[in-house]
């Protein structure tokens, strides 16, 4: 079952980043990140063209409060964002009854490879189990995907099924691998 979450007023520290509620003042930061060929279309979203485009991206983010900012500590620039939504796994009658959300995320090419995601993922888990009240998380990642296939496995989601997901942006379809975190397995 689906739930509503608001992140307006969250704000989590982890070792090396800040996550917390975007602003308007972010969007050179967010466009600096998205705008860089290979970011986005990781996540099924073509990279952004202009500041114009990342403008209106930023402000769904703020109107629907469901988005925080990855904000690195050493140089308090934002470098990323993650998301709950709604769950695919909503629909399967196995975990029907659960309260759900699908956690995505997406990081600056300058900052892949040095374990920032399984900490900031690890850090909402927490959040999402501790305080928010959920019973599961799903995830995924496109067949293509290694780094978040690791971030993946590295949080404790377990593979469910191949899918095929539809990036209506990228106007394609791409083989993906879906996963679930149970709050009552969770260690």
């Amino acid at each position: 079952m689906d739930i509503a979450v608001d992140f307006s007023n969250i704000h989590i520290e982890t070792e090396r980043t800040i996550l917390r509620y975007w602003k308007e003042t972010d969007i050179d930061d967010f466009f600096e990140y998205a705008s860089v060929e290979g970011v986005g279309e990781m996540a099924g979203w073509p990279h952004h063209a202009s500041k114009e485009s990342s403008k209106k991206i930023l402000d769904s983010f703020i109107a629907g409060k469901n988005e925080l900012a990855i904000v690195y500590k050493a140089n308090n620039k934002v470098i990323g964002s993650l998301g709950l939504h709604p769950s695919w796994a909503c629909d399967e009658k196995e975990y029907a009854g659960l309260k759900i959300k699908d956690v995505g995320y997406t990081l600056s090419k300058d900052y892949w490879g040095q374990g920032l995601m399984p900490e900031i993922v690890k850090s909402v888990i927490n959040l999402c189990f501790n305080t928010i009240g959920l019973d599961a998380l799903t995830c995924g990642h496109f067949i293509s995907n290694n780094q978040s296939k690791r971030v993946i496995e590295k949080c404790g989601f377990s593979f469910v099924k191949d899918s095929e997901f539809h990036a209506k942006q990228l106007n394609k379809s791409i083989k993906d691998k879906k996963y679930i975190l149970l709050k009552k397995i969770y260690k």
